[in-house]
């Protein structure tokens, strides 16, 4: 059974929402960018028969409080430390601009015991550039999603290779055709890229403000299983191999065949279940 709870951030008062399911240890799952907690449902409902899995909607996405103001990876630190107060949690895995906020939240509560980082994109001597998020703001701005979504995924390079070669023009229109179906066929739990295509900037800002500081991840006491796919761009292969050399206690798992989108539910091209593997064996060995 899955059961819908909040819990408030105690340090501007932002409600974040969370789906709980499953017995057994606490397990936190947070999700990455261009998702809600539902993107990782299945692999909460793999675990789920193992650990109580807490899976919450970040700020300024689905049913959680907006972003605020203030934004910053410091606020994202402060929502998943009150999830893991309340829920008495000492695991957690996260994906993406997730697994940056739990590495992060691992430095300043030690008591966290084991971390998986699915694929953190953390911008290495310019691997992961930002300067794309001018472009990006103005075309949100502007109403212009499918232009927005052309521009992040080419530079996070998130599309196939043609993408990269693809006439921009083309691109925009088999984008705006795709927006268009997905909102057609939106079922009230997916949620659309129309609705998180400015939660964008949130997840690229968290890359920026983590950009060159690699050495501060020698601290996290923390078991940390970096994890990833064979097929997922080559600057996210790098951060791990970085992260594996700077972490104290990490082991690095890379499945054959996947890409970054292994996490999320198999309707997006994941593999919840090989993922659940992974984590489940690491949570569960002394």
């Amino acid at each position: 059974m899955i059961t819908l709870d909040t819990v408030t951030s105690s340090k501007d008062g932002t409600t974040i929402t969370y789906h709980r399911l499953g017995t057994g240890p606490g397990l936190v799952l947070l999700h990455g960018a261009m998702q809600t907690g539902h993107s990782n449902i299945e692999l909460a409902q793999a675990l789920s028969t193992d650990f109580t899995c807490y899976v919450p909607d970040r700020r300024g996405r689905g049913r959680s409080g907006p972003a605020g103001p203030d934004y910053g990876l410091q606020r994202e630190v402060e929502d998943l430390d009150a999830l893991l107060t309340v829920t008495g949690a000492h695991h957690v895995a996260g994906v993406s601009s997730g697994a940056i906020i739990a590495l992060r939240t691992a430095l300043a509560r030690p008591e966290l015991r084991k971390v998986v980082a699915f694929e953190p994109p953390l911008d290495i001597d310019g691997s992961n550039p930002t300067g794309w998020l001018d472009r990006f703001d103005r075309e949100i701005a502007a109403g212009r999603i499918p232009a927005a979504l052309v521009t992040g995924m080419r530079a996070t390079r998130m599309g196939p290779p043609i993408f990269n070669v693809m006439p921009r023009a083309l691109l925009e229109l088999l984008t705006a055709m795709m927006v268009k179906n997905q909102d057609k066929a939106a079922n009230g739990g997916e949620p659309t890229f129309r609705d998180l295509a400015p939660t964008l900037h949130n997840d690229a800002q968290i890359v920026a403000e983590t950009s060159g500081d690699l050495e501060v991840y020698g601290a996290v006491s923390a078991e940390v299983l970096l994890l990833g796919g064979t097929k997922s761009p080559a600057y996210l292969r790098s951060a791990l191999t970085a992260l594996q050399r700077v972490l104290p206690r990490a082991r690095r798992v890379d499945m054959a065949g996947l890409d970054h989108s292994a996490t999320s539910n198999a309707a997006m091209r994941g593999n919840p279940e090989r993922v659940a593997e992974e984590i489940r064996r690491f949570l569960t060995t002394p």
